[in-house]
């Protein structure tokens, strides 16, 4: 418990904001991979525990929208599904610097970075309103809460002792398949055959790109060997 106390007294936490682009990858509209077409918005937190590594908490928002007349493949055009749904997600994981990020040192300094851990979301069920082969709606319908992988790799650089920006893609990998309306049963707990469509068989991603300018705050660390 002494060095615990002692530990956390010398470290440099961070906070600020975080916004940029959302896109979704699933079976409708588009499938590339970057392509953000709504607004992301939301905080970032960290915890400096050394030169190479922090601990990172985010809480980010945003509206996703697909649409299949937008996309490059003919038989998603001729089939023209879209739907908007929104994300709300909670992050915490690790942040690893590629470079030696030290914090303490006076002089501009950057490295680039990946961030892994877990992030719980919340969105949006939807279901095809009529039975295949007739033109239905995805109709959004109860909440679902899951849980998704995040992957991202961004660079970081300090303006000042004090401020520190930086820019990322990141792609979250997550646990459910019916963000889109293409797997009822997660929403319904049976399957509807009439009702499926697309890749049963792969989940849905979504990818947060933007930028952050956090603040420093806290006694400057010292990474003591």
């Amino acid at each position: 418990m002494f060095a615990f106390s002692k530990s956390t007294v010398a470290q440099t936490f961070e906070i600020g904001p975080f916004i940029g682009g959302a896109n979704y990858i699933g079976d409708v509209g588009k499938s590339s991979f970057v392509n953000p077409n709504t607004l992301v918005g939301g905080a970032i937190a960290k915890w400096n525990r050394s030169e190479r590594h922090s601990f990172r908490f985010t809480l980010l928002y945003a509206n996703i929208e697909a649409d299949d007349a937008k996309s490059n493949e003919v038989r998603r055009q001729e089939r023209g599904y879209s739907f908007n749904n929104h994300i709300a997600e909670a992050s915490l994981g690790i942040e690893f610097n590629f470079w030696s990020f030290d914090l303490n040192d006076a002089y501009i300094q950057g490295t680039p970075y990946l961030y892994t851990g877990i992030t719980y979301f919340n969105n949006k069920h939807h279901y095809l309103s009529a039975d295949l082969p007739n033109k239905g709606v995805l109709e959004p319908q109860a909440n679902n809460y899951d849980f998704a992988i995040p992957l991202i790799f961004g660079y970081k650089q300090t303006f000042t002792p004090k401020i520190i920006g930086a820019a990322e893609i990141g792609v979250r990998y997550s646990f459910t398949d019916n963000m889109d309306g293409s797997n009822p049963q997660e929403l319904l707990g049976r399957r509807d055959p009439p009702r499926e469509f697309g890749n049963t068989n792969t989940k849905d991603w979504y990818v947060f790109s933007g930028i952050t300018l956090t603040f420093t705050f806290g006694k400057k660390p010292c990474y003591c060997r």
